[in-house]
Order: C-alpha cells, then sequence, then structure tokens
C-alpha cells in the first residue's frame, strides 16, 4: 500500500487553494510511493461517520488551478478540538475529537498531512502536531495577517478586487457629487483596506491598526466637498473603529452556537458622518465576500504553486510542525508556533502608510 499523504482546507475559501492542490498532487505524482487525499470540509470530512475524504489523483486536480474556491470545500465550524454537539436537552457542548481523528488517520495510513489555512488553521495544525501528528501547514488568508511570511496567497487577488470595485466607485462619485463608503474585509487588519487605498486613490482609509476621530475624517472630506459639489471615497476596512468606540459585529445564527462576525463599520461610519453634521450625500458599498471569490489572478496561481510544491516536499524531507513561507521574495521554512505567535498587523510607522499620507490619504488620526 503507498503513503498517503492527507490534504485538508479550513477557515474562510480563498482565491489559490485550488491552484495549492493542483501543486502537491503534480509534485506527489513524481514519487512511486505516494498518494493524496483530500478531507471534505477541513478535517470535518475525518471525523464524519461516513468519512468523507476525495481521492486527488492527476485527473481529479487538471485544469483547477484557474478555479476559486476549494474542490474539497472548507470550514470555520467544528474541528478536531471543538466538535459541537447537541444534547437531549437541546443545548449544544463541544467535544475534543482530535485523538479519535488521529487513530482515523492511522487506519488510512496516512503518514502526514498538509494543512491549508490561517491562523485558525494553522494553531489547530500546532496542536495537532503537538500531539505527534505529521503535519506540515502552507498560510492561506486573503487578510495577510499571518505572521512569519512576507505574504499569504489569496490577498493580492483580494487586493484586486477592492480596487477594481474602488475606481468604479470613484466615477459613479464624480457624477454624482456623492461621498462614497467601501468597506472591505481584513478583521483585524488594514492590509487590504490600505492596498485598495493607494491603488484606488481614496481621500480616507480607515484601518484597525488606527482609531479614527470623526471629526478629522470631515475635515478630509470638507476639502473634497465644497457647497455640494466634488466628491469623495473613503475605504474602510471591516474591523476599523473610532476613537471611544469597538469594531462592528453582526450575529451570524446557525444550527449550532451562534458565531459573531464583523460586519457594518461602513454603514456606522456614514451614522457618525451625519450625526456630526456632515451634509454631502452619502452611499455604502459592502464588498464583503466578492473579496474571497473567483478565479486567483496570477500572482495568486504562482505563489500557490510554490507553496504547494514546498509543501509536499516538506513532507518528503520530514520537516513536520512546519510551515511553508516566503521571506525577502524566498521560499522558506518557518515553525507553526512561530507563524502563530502574533498576527500581522499593519506597522503604522512603515513605508506604505508614510506613502499613503504623502499622498494625501486622512486616516482619521
Amino acid at each position: 500500500m503507498k503513503n498517503r499523504c492527507l490534504v485538508a482546507t479550513g477557515g474562510g475559501d480563498c482565491p489559490g487553494l485550488n491552484a495549492v492542490i493542483r501543486a502537491i498532487v503534480k509534485r506527489a505524482s513524481l514519487e512511486k510511493d505516494w498518494e493524496i487525499i483530500g478531507s471534505i470540509d477541513a478535517f470535518n470530512g475525518i471525523l464524519h461517520d461516513p468519512m468523507e475524504i476525495k481521492e486527488l489523483d492527476l485527473q481529479a486536480v487538471a485544469g483547477i488551478h484557474v478555479r476559486g474556491g476549494t474542490i474539497i470545500g472548507t470550514t470555520n465550524k467544528g474541528g478536531p478540538f471543538n466538535w459541537p454537539v447537541q444534547d437531549k436537552k437541546g443545548d449544544w457542548h463541544y467535544e475534543d475529537r482530535s485523538a479519535e481523528m488521529l487513530r482515523k488517520l492511522e487506519f488510512l495510513n496516512v503518514k502526514a498531512v498538509i494543512n491549508i489555512g490561517g491562523d485558525g488553521s494553522q494553531r489547530i495544525s500546532q496542536q495537532l502536531y503537538e500531539m505527534g501528528c505529521n503535519i506540515v501547514g502552507v498560510p492561506k488568508t486573503i487578510d495577510n495577517d499571518l505572521a512569519a511570511t512576507d505574504t499569504t496567497f489569496g490577498f493580492p487577488t483580494a487586493v484586486e478586487i477592492a480596487t477594481e470595485s474602488l475606481d468604479k466607485l470613484v466615477t459613479t462619485a464624480a457624477s454624482h457629487h456623492r461621498l462614497l463608503i467601501m468597506e472591505v474585509m481584513g478583521r483585524e487588519a488594514g492590509w487590504i483596506a490600505l492596498h485598495a487605498a493607494i491603488a484606488g486613490g481614496a481621500e480616507v482609509c480607515l484601518i484597525p491598526e488606527i482609531k479614527y476621530d470623526i471629526e478629522k475624517v470631515i475635515q478630509r472630506i470638507n476639502k473634497r466637498i465644497i457647497n455640494g459639489r466634488g466628491f469623495a471615497n473613503i475605504v474602510i476596512a471591516e474591523g476599523a473603529s473610532p476613537l471611544q468606540g469597538r469594531m462592528s459585529y453582526q450575529e451570524m445564527n446557525s444550527d449550532i452556537p451562534e458565531n459573531a462576525r464583523l460586519g457594518g463599520a461602513d454603514f456606522r461610519l456614514m451614522r457618525e458622518l451625519q450625526e456630526a453634521g456632515l451634509t454631502a450625500e452619502i452611499r455604502v458599498t459592502t464588498l464583503g465576500h466578492l473579496q474571497r471569490g473567483g478565479k486567483p489572478i496570477a500572482s495568486d496561481r504562482i505563489l500557490a504553486a510554490q507553496f504547494g510544491v514546498k509543501a509536499f516536499e516538506m513532507v518528503l524531507d520530514k520537516e513536520f510542525g512546519k510551515m511553508v513561507a516566503i521571506c525577502n521574495g524566498k521560499l522558506t521554512t518557518v515553525s507553526i508556533a512561530e507563524a502563530i505567535e502574533q498576527y500581522n498587523l499593519v506597522d503604522i510607522d512603515s513605508d506604505l502608510v508614510h506613502t499613503a499620507r504623502s499622498l494625501g490619504i486622512s486616516f482619521g488620526d
């Protein structure tokens, strides 16, 4: 029987996931004693009864590098350490099924695991590694908030989508003499907002790393919209918040316990501007999951291919407990523990922030 390598994609979907899967399979096909299988919907496929796994051979991955999403599905619910279980009273609690999952992997003759995901997924990777699992991490997130790597695949495509959207909003804002607010993803990190604001020529960029003063925001807008004439565009990250406030959350109901999610920063900003006396006509656009969907741009496909090949070679070299990364333009490996030690947030003293300020972009501070 051939050695098996299990591939899982966890957390939110992301442009480039399929390109990583394809690269892993194509590299593994050069080895006579290895085959690749995929767990459906992160590790949940292994934990389901019956198990849901997919054979990943060359035919299964042919041409998938141009497709968005992931052919093996993904989820940020469940998992080996927090499996939701409902009791007879209808109450929910969580069970640790990690030991059971490792036994199932042994039964399947899985000799190594490649876990493709962001911060939450790599925390699971680290826990499994500490239990003796031969696991390798591949960094994935449109938010670009995973430390120990210069960038993650999916982020460039998300920035491209946000920039294209801002380009379109600029023309309609100019035509109607309006203030347009565009909210982008990123959670606690402002990378997408910052890059899109610079690339798209926004007047204001509000990010989680810099709390904004609504009066300073209005001052910048008033330089662009005078006596009802002119226009302005604001890019706001979903995690941005005012000086005396917190991030905006929405509640997402499901058949398991409620999961709080970020959202509504754009509409809150509109209310704040109106309550502060801004008279300009305001419209709001929330990009939401548009940033995660669609086919990856070329740079993401290339980076994903590099990560996939490197990840399987790490399996061959038994570099477990590590994550593939790119540092100073070169592929390397870092410990998963190092990668999840802290978030990769925007440095407010960085050259990129300085560039934005020099272009006249206000951060509301």
